[in-house]
């Protein structure tokens, strides 16, 4: 940050939120938000992604405008569509090879690992038992984009991601995967995990949908979004953050040769 002033800037935004709230002494972020301060440099940082708790915010300092997580004005609904006839509403970007045409065979992690995971973590999944099959994967525990990797390297076609912390159905939070994977809330991916479990040959699919714009009320607070009170200040206003994409491959590959 002393560097950026020194180059001049007018305006750091530091999109770096804590697991934790800091005393302003040893608060790297907030020592150096005050010397941009004391010489005209505005400074806003995210209040941080632990909602939603309350007292979860981080970057409380009264010199840093503290800025929460708000949704869109617009959704990217999916469909699942599951062998019983069923259909349940989630969210994808996915726009990659979408899914071939028909119902898929449908495993959930749990009965699919070498362990009691139901987050596809890392190895934990069999191959022979998920290639070339939909795996309902649960949130938690593990990157979402890990997860869609991890079933990909064990040979699965597509990934349902299920909530497991109760958020409302219009809060999913999308990402660009390497498969595709459509995201739904707990009561569908429930309901969907006792379908599995009551057939013996469960099978689905799902597909994307137009996206939808002027979505009221809009924005809200982001379910993922921290929160306050907080032993010295809220956060002060709310901005667009909840599924915004940057750049993204629908590769898995990475290369460290930078430059």
């Amino acid at each position: 940050m002393d560097k950026a002033v020194e180059d001049g800037v007018h305006i750091l935004s530091v999109s770096i939120g804590r697991s934790q709230y800091e005393d302003l002494y040893t608060d790297f972020i907030a020592i150096g938000a005050f010397s941009a301060m004391a010489k005209g440099v505005f400074v806003s940082c995210s209040a941080g992604s632990r909602g939603p708790e309350s007292d979860s915010t981080s970057n409380n300092a009264p010199w840093i405008t503290t800025v929460g997580a708000g949704t869109l004005d617009r959704d990217f609904p999916a469909y699942v569509s599951l062998g019983n006839g069923k259909k349940y509403r989630g969210a994808s970007i996915y726009s990659g090879t979408p899914l071939s045409s028909g119902l898929h065979p449908l495993v959930y992690a749990r009965n699919a690992s070498n362990s009691t995971s139901d987050q596809c973590a890392p190895d934990s999944l069999i191959p022979e038992k998920v290639v070339e099959k939909i795996v309902v994967c649960d949130q938690g525990g593990t990157n979402r984009l890990d997860k869609s990797m991890v079933v990909k390297k064990a040979g699965g076609m597509g990934m349902i991601l299920a909530d497991t912390e109760g958020y409302d159905e219009e809060q999913l939070v999308v990402d660009s995967y390497v498969l595709p994977v459509v995201v739904v809330g707990q009561k569908a991916g429930d309901a969907i995990k006792r379908y599995i479990t009551s057939h013996d040959n469960p099978k689905a699919t799902f597909s994307t949908g137009k996206t939808e714009l002027g979505v009221e009320p809009s924005p809200v607070v982001a379910a993922f979004s921290s929160r306050g009170p907080n032993p010295i200040c809220d956060p002060d206003q709310c901005g667009y953050s909840s599924n915004i994409q940057g750049l993204s491959s629908y590769t898995d590959t990475f290369s460290e040769d930078l430059g």
